[in-house]
């Protein structure tokens, strides 16, 4: 997201992925009675799925194509649209709110392999356009104008962009719920280790995301023994700082 936008504080919600997959989710636990993270996933992806759509549509539209400025005005007014529709639906049940707070806080207790199963092709594929899309990215980072007279379909590459982000975050948010700025901590990491080359950055940053995530989850069970803090808590508390620091710099390297 950061390289198909140009925006270096981007990450997988300017899409609208983690709120179009918390208002299926929502909808799941009130309409149907879903209570396990198992029966989540077909719900939140197909929730992620559309709002990404709508975004990508809304972003689209006019004669400039997907700008990276208007993909994320249209992220935020549709995340912020669907975030109040969320919120309605939970006010209208105690039974619901429960529920989807457990799943919504984004955690790795009570998955089972049985989720991994269910999201492994989607994973699978999104991984494999991901690696596919290091070069078309790199021309992409130079700028639309200079993309475009190098010979590189702009608009199509943004279309993969958004389709490859929906497979991975959307399989990853439905399994384990919506973990905060793994997505936007991560890719820096990897570029003050690798460089700008996204053909090096992104299996550096699928490494080094496992990494945060698993150590997260080690910390926060060490820390609040014999209970857990959430992994989305601890990588906030831990993600907070490192935002601050990156909008402090006002420069942000290979974007």
């Amino acid at each position: 997201m950061q390289a198909a936008t140009r925006n270096p504080i981007a990450d997988p919600g300017l899409l609208g992925v983690n709120s179009g997959a918390a208002l299926a989710v929502v909808l799941a636990i009130y309409t149907f009675g879903v209570v396990s993270p198992v029966g989540f996933i077909w719900f939140a992806f197909v929730g992620a799925f559309v709002t990404s759509a709508v975004v990508y549509t809304v972003g689209s539209a006019g004669r400039d194509g997907a700008t990276p400025v208007k993909l994320a005005l249209a992220g935020a007014g549709v995340t912020a649209l669907v975030g109040a529709l969320t919120n309605a639906v939970l006010l209208g049940g105690g039974a619901t709110l429960a529920s989807y707070r457990f799943w919504a806080v984004g955690s790795l207790a009570g998955r089972s392999e049985n989720i991994l199963f269910n999201v492994l092709p989607f994973l699978s594929a999104g991984v494999i356009l991901a690696f596919a899309l290091g070069v078309p990215l790199n021309v992409l980072s130079l700028g639309d104008e200079t993309a475009r007279s190098l010979g590189q379909r702009v608009g199509v590459t943004r279309a993969v962009s958004v389709a490859t982000v929906l497979l991975l975050v959307g399989a990853s948010v439905s399994a384990a719920g919506p973990i905060a700025f793994v997505g936007l901590m991560v890719p820096h990491a990897a570029r003050a280790i690798v460089g700008p080359d996204y053909r090096w950055v992104m299996p550096y940053s699928a490494v080094l995301a496992a990494i945060l995530v698993i150590c997260a989850d080690v910390l926060g069970r060490a820390i609040a023994r014999p209970g857990e803090i959430e992994v989305s808590v601890v990588t906030a508390v831990i993600g907070t700082p490192f935002l601050v620091m990156l909008i402090r710099r006002r420069r942000v390297v290979g974007l």
